[in-house]
């Protein structure tokens, strides 16, 4: 088995603030979790009867931060093999999802009102002055940098496969279709999931945005980039993305992630 060490930092390289609401909706099946230390921020958005989906969400949240702090000095084995085109970082958010998705499996196979549940997941990992992003589902990360904001992520839904299979098709009128909510890929729907991951060098001033649908499907990309780039820290900037996201009708749970990188 190959192994290797990856240090992670031992000093502050994010500032970051989360907020979550569960807006409409009679409960809050979202979760979130950040460590400004070791540069990780991740979101997950769980589905599923009763309280299943909190319990999947928090799950898989739980399981990305095991993994990363548990790595932080100690060499790592591969248990769901190396990707060569990533980085050892981006290999460690790669396998803390694939060991999350194992966990919410397991989780689900111990009560019988948990069967069925999933959860999508988008991790950040900041270290070295590069970001890794590890998604599934359609939660989002954004990268703002000048005055540009960019979705870093795919989404894993039907509409996003009906787009990329035709380009050409009516958006607006997919909002409407009895499948747009349908999700393609997420964590713990079977034993195997489709992590994607991207990987790019982070610039000074650079800022993160980590979303739930319950926010970018009412905040569109040029709303969202006015509200980060309006010089509010973290805190005020993730507070009014929520609140704002929740004025406009919002029918899901609303979470987000501000993180602003610190270069060494």
């Amino acid at each position: 088995m190959q192994r290797r060490t990856l240090v992670l930092a031992g000093y502050r390289v994010l500032q970051a603030w989360g907020v979550s609401e569960k807006g409409a909706r009679p409960a809050n099946q979202d979760r979130f979790a950040i460590d400004e230390e070791l540069g990780l921020c991740i979101i997950a958005d769980g589905m599923g009867g009763h309280n299943a989906g909190e319990i999947a969400a928090r799950t898989a949240v739980d399981a990305v931060l095991d993994v990363v702090r548990g790595r932080r000095h100690a060499p790592l084995g591969w248990p769901f093999g190396f990707d060569p085109s990533l980085s050892d970082a981006g290999n460690l958010i790669r396998t803390a999802i694939h060991l999350a998705n194992i966990r919410v499996l397991e989780q689900a196979g111990h009560c019988v009102a948990y069967a069925g549940m999933g959860t999508t997941i988008v991790a950040a990992l900041v270290t070295g002055g590069r970001l890794a992003v590890g998604h599934a589902g359609d939660s989002r990360l954004y990268r703002l940098g000048g005055a540009r904001l960019r979705q870093l992520t795919g989404d894993d839904s039907w509409i996003a496969t009906v787009m990329a299979e035709d380009p050409l098709a009516d958006a607006a009128l997919l909002q409407h279709h009895p499948m747009r909510h349908l999700l393609t890929n997420v964590v713990g729907s079977r034993r195997t999931t489709d992590v994607h991951v991207v990987e790019e060098p982070l610039a000074e001033g650079d800022r993160l945005l980590l979303t739930t649908d319950g926010v970018h499907g009412v905040l569109d990309g040029p709303r969202l980039a006015r509200l980060l780039a309006d010089g509010r820290d973290p805190a005020g900037a993730a507070s009014e993305i929520v609140r704002a996201a929740i004025a406009r009708g919002a029918r899901d749970n609303c979470t987000a992630i501000v993180a602003r990188y610190l270069p060494d």
